[in-house]
């Protein structure tokens, strides 16, 4: 976890989250904009590892163009929340990805690898939806320039693709099934260099220094890692962007995840968990019905809890033992309670996720929700994907006895 803060730190310090959301603002055209409007904010969520900035933030400004184009507000939202909870899912940097791995007990780039089948498929799907109704809609209105935006971008960054070197760099050892630890550190090393290699004006206003160029870039590249940085633009949208905690940004996942595992401990201890979960698993005799009742207790607990963190913790400890009695690897859990209760938080009103996203995009969630159809799917295809025993991992023989050596007592 501290060191994902720190590669978002120094990610945004040598240009390249930047430079993701330049050339990705570059891809949008006013004949496919819920198409653009929904890849631009997965970009960006898959960037920065939050849903709730990239809505505060490009959302915002994407409405704005939405607007300008005679598109409803609803329809507009849809896009937005779709787009940013895709990247919110995928990042290595979000904080529900490491609370659903860890609450599963699998391995983040495993679990992130993983979700690619149900996510994939999804995906595509929504934007055929968004596609078809941007060809048969007609839209009226002035198109707004974003131009100050990207002027403001490119003007207190170097944007260049060579920058896209790191993160390709990162994924290339996330495909090769690197261990996360070395692979974040590394991601974190080579954009210090990137930065003092792309940035020297950037470290020169983080570090607060002329001159002693050395010194400067030592202090600029350990504030970005272990603290918070922003970059002044004068552009207020991207001032709000551009902006990151470092490894202390972090530490309120952590103190959540270490709460989470508490509260577990609790139910567990107590006997409520196992109450609950045998009233449940009576009905789940195979993998989809298994599958079908983890999303179900996800949905129900965003519903009445009205929290997302909660429809990750409560159904990961519920769930964690009959999933591994079933033969079913941690990924297989972790993929469903992000498939679940991950994406459907922002389609409940009242949800701490709904409820935040529709105040600052300034519209009634009831209004985006119809419109959300990448969190109204996901969960719809993970469970048919288990049904139809489509891409389901499971222990083999020799895998499934460790385990259950591992869990007794």
């Amino acid at each position: 976890m501290l060191l994902i803060g720190s590669l978002a730190g120094t990610w945004l310090l040598s240009g390249i989250i930047p430079s993701m959301v330049y050339y990705g603002l570059h891809i949008l055209n006013p004949t496919i904009f819920l198409v653009a409007a929904c890849v631009i904010c997965a970009i960006v969520s898959i960037a920065t590892g939050t849903s709730w900035g990239t809505v505060a933030t490009i959302g915002v400004a994407l409405l704005g163009v939405g607007r300008a184009l005679g598109l409803p507000d609803g329809l507009i939202g849809g896009a937005i929340i779709s787009g940013a909870y895709l990247g919110d899912k995928f990042s290595p940097m979000s904080d529900t990805s490491n609370l659903s791995a860890g609450m599963a007990g699998a391995d983040l780039f495993t679990h992130i690898r993983f979700m690619v089948w149900t996510t994939l498929p999804t995906m595509v799907i929504t934007l055929i939806l968004f596609l078809l109704i941007g060809l048969f809609r007609e839209t009226t209105g002035e198109y707004q320039d974003i131009t100050p935006f990207l002027q403001a971008i490119d003007g207190a960054f170097n944007i260049t693709p060579w920058l896209f070197l790191v993160p390709a760099l990162v994924i290339f050892l996330i495909v090769k099934k690197a261990p996360a630890a070395p692979a974040l550190f590394l991601g974190t090393l080579v954009g210090a260099v990137f930065a003092l290699i792309f940035q020297p004006q950037i470290i020169k206003q983080v570090s607060g220094m002329e001159g002693q160029f050395h010194l400067a870039s030592f202090i600029a590249i350990m504030k970005a890692m272990y603290t918070d940085i922003s970059v002044v633009t004068g552009h207020d949208i991207a001032d709000n962007l551009l902006q990151t905690g470092g490894m202390s940004g972090m530490l309120k996942t952590v103190w959540l995840i270490l709460c989470a595992m508490i509260f577990g401990g609790i139910m567990e201890g107590s006997g409520l968990l196992q109450r609950i979960t045998e009233s449940i698993i009576r009905w789940a005799h195979n993998t989809g019905s298994l599958v079908a009742s983890t999303v179900a207790t996800s949905i129900f607990i965003n519903l009445t809890a009205s929290d997302q963190y909660l429809s990750l913790v409560i159904p990961g400890r519920m769930y964690s033992d009959t999933y591994r009695k079933q033969g079913l690897k941690p990924e297989m859990l972790s993929r469903t309670l992000q498939d679940s209760g991950t994406v459907t938080s922002a389609l409940v009103p009242w949800n701490t996720c709904g409820a935040t996203q529709g105040a600052v995009l300034g519209i009634s969630p009831f209004s985006f929700v119809p419109y959300a159809f990448f969190n109204i799917l996901t969960p719809i295809v993970t469970v048919l994907f288990a049904y139809f025993n489509i891409k389901i991992a499971r222990f083999k023989a020799h895998e499934q006895d460790a385990q259950r050596h591992t869990h007794e007592p």
